[in-house]
């Protein structure tokens, strides 16, 4: 027995010693990104993990050191008692396609990809396919073997984070509509919900960890430190979180979501589309029927204005006024009086030129009572109400109270998409998970909320006093990864009142990416706007060619300039409640030799007055623009011919 043993171990050592001959890292193709993987000597089976450096200059610097890996199955543990039996030849990856809406509409994305193929001790086979793209890495999970129901007990990916690293964090709720919170270092421990953005503590480099590719194979996930401070391991539903098992049911063959993490400069991580580069291509054959565009709001300021005909007709008025395309019928809509019901507002909508949206209630949960119920829930209540909203010539639906991340609730969104793109309807998710890609896969997919959005005036005083800092902070995190239904644009008050400047509120158009873009004030907010900044939102895009982080730090400030069809648009907001700021305005990202006429709309004195400058500029050109301290500015740059 002894002989045995010692044979054993070494045959293990001369095979493990063969393992390591093999590549065990991969760089990305712009050489700024590489992921290793490596063993752990602290556990008595040696576990796996990754470890991810960047090169911001000439050295490559650690940004995560470890990331465990691992997975527990019904039947089997997969993590730690893993063999390396194969490292796959690394393969070049390229990502080329038109997206319909976002922050670019012409992606392209290139990775370099190494697939680990492991055993356990049962001699079941798992696979690790690492991307290192040239804005971040990917990984996921991969049972080859062909047949088999299971059931994922636990995901074992943890991700190890640097002391001093700074981060921004989101508490986790199923509606995804909390605050993030800064801090340098991991003194709370809770569950956060994704995306997470991290500053490594030479303050050279960034990350923002989520996750893409969800399918109907798997659930949403979310991070928790409770274990260790500084260790976020992606989590699994909590059984309490609605109805369904909280545990992933799956078949083999199968492989998992995958586990994204942006990787570079602020601006970098900004601009990146990775979350959809690694989503499944889009299922639609024609898509001549997505028509992103802005919609006129009356819940922000009316919490019950679709039950009155009246209201619903000044903001199709609005609508109209502002060349926006939409309006959109809230709850209550089926019980609409004071002069009209549905039909009648709908004709009225149409006869101004507009197309219709209407919310729906998810109807998952009893509890909700917001009416209209029952009408989205099942194949047959979708096909029912799709036809009926085809004949009334209805765009798009808004479907509200998701609330769960469970498998059985990504099933129920998808659904909803697999069914309206068969009736060319457009959807919206609200009360919802945040993105996870869906948006490439199914274009017609327009935003989602997941996010605390100015509807928040609505329902407390906390929003009021949050909001500069909070505004400052999502275009670092939520709307890095998808569109946001945040409902921006609000010069009036709802229940509570705002602190941000006009000009600020004005930004936010530009700030703010949305396929469908809910402008949220009352029709006088927009009435009583000087000129230009009314003139603004009439033309301001909601459809972006380019998109580029001028400057900016998450909570402070935020410079962000959008490309359409050869126009610039600037949007920059502060959120320093002490001091006005003096942000200097570079062109350089202007193209070579074109001039520009420039429209400056800032902040004027005091909060609600603008300050309104008309120039040419040029790729040389530089302005100071005076924010106040929960001030902005907009700006539209127009090429002369």
């Amino acid at each position: 027995m002894q002989t045995n043993k010692i044979l054993s171990t070494g045959l293990f050592l001369l095979f493990a010693a063969a393992a390591f001959a093999q590549q065990m890292s991969v760089v990305s193709p712009n050489q700024k990104l590489k992921v290793e993987l490596s063993q752990s000597e602290s556990t008595a089976f040696s576990a796996w993990f990754l470890k991810v450096d960047y090169r911001a200059d000439e050295d490559f610097t650690p940004v995560i050191p470890k990331i465990d890996l691992g997975l527990l199955r019904d039947d089997q543990d997969f993590s730690k008692a893993l063999s390396l039996t194969k490292v796959e030849p690394i393969q070049l990856i390229k990502e080329e396609y038109t997206a319909l809406h976002g922050k670019r509409l012409q992606r392209n994305n290139t990775a370099n990809e190494i697939t680990f193929c492991f055993e356990n001790e049962n001699k079941s086979k798992l696979n690790v396919v690492v991307r290192a793209w040239n804005d971040g890495i990917s990984f996921r999970y991969e049972f080859p073997e062909k047949e088999g129901d299971f059931v994922i007990q636990d995901e074992l990916t943890t991700y190890t984070i640097l002391n001093k690293t700074n981060r921004w964090l989101e508490e986790f709720d199923l509606s995804n509509e909390r605050l993030y919170a800064n801090s340098d270092s991991a003194s709370v421990q809770k569950n956060w919900s994704y995306p997470a953005l991290f500053e490594t503590p030479e303050k050279d480099s960034w990350y923002l960890i989520h996750e893409a590719g969800l399918d109907r194979s798997y659930c949403a996930t979310k991070l928790n430190n409770n274990s260790v401070a500084e260790q976020y391991k992606v989590t699994l539903p909590h059984p309490g979180e609605g109805e369904g098992e909280a545990l992933p049911q799956i078949t083999l063959p199968w492989k998992s979501p995958w586990r994204v993490i942006v990787v570079g400069s602020l601006a970098d991580v900004v601009e990146s589309t990775l979350v959809d580069d690694v989503s499944k291509p889009s299922v639609l054959e024609n898509t001549y029927w997505i028509k992103p565009g802005v919609a006129s709001w009356n819940y922000w300021s009316h919490n019950h204005g679709t039950k009155d005909f009246k209201t619903v007709c000044e903001f199709a008025d609005l609508a109209a006024e502002m060349n926006w395309p939409y309006t959109l019928l809230d709850w209550e809509w089926d019980q609409m009086e004071n002069g009209g019901n549905l039909e009648d507002a709908i004709d009225y909508i149409h006869s101004l030129g507009l197309k219709p949206l209407m919310w729906y209630n998810s109807s998952m949960f009893k509890w909700i009572t917001s009416t209209p119920v029952d009408r989205m829930k099942t194949h047959e209540n979708r096909v029912e109400e799709f036809t009926k909203l085809n004949k009334l010539g209805v765009y798009g639906v808004k479907i509200d109270f998701f609330l769960s991340e469970k498998q059985y609730m990504i099933d129920y969104y998808l659904d909803i998409l697999e069914d309206a793109a068969q009736f060319n309807i457009m959807v919206y998710f609200h009360g919802c998970l945040v993105p996870r890609g869906w948006q490439r896969t199914y274009p017609h997919l327009m935003t989602y909320e997941g996010v605390r959005g100015a509807e928040w005036y609505n329902n407390g005083p906390e929003l009021t006093t949050a909001a500069p800092e909070h505004n400052n902070v999502l275009p670092y995190t939520r709307n890095v990864v998808g569109s946001m239904d945040y409902t921006p644009v609000t010069f009036t008050n709802s229940q509570y009142p705002h602190i941000t400047s006009y000009a600020h509120e004005l930004a936010l158009s530009v700030v703010f990416e949305s396929g469908i873009q809910h402008f949220a004030d009352r029709p006088e907010g927009f009435r009583n706007l000087p000129d230009a900044a009314r003139t603004f939102l009439k033309e301001v895009p909601v459809v972006w060619d380019e998109t580029k982080l001028l400057d900016g730090y998450p909570g402070r400030f935020t410079v962000i300039a959008r490309k359409k069809a050869g126009n610039w648009y600037v949007g920059g907001i502060n959120s320093d409640g002490r001091r006005e700021r003096q942000q200097t305005l570079d062109f350089g990202f202007l193209p070579d030799g074109n001039k520009y006429r420039l429209i400056l709309i800032a902040d004027g004195k005091y909060d609600s007055e603008f300050s309104t400058r008309y120039m040419v500029v040029d790729q040389n050109s530089e302005i100071d623009v005076k924010m106040l301290r929960r001030g902005g500015f907009a700006a539209s740059l127009k090429p002369i011919n």
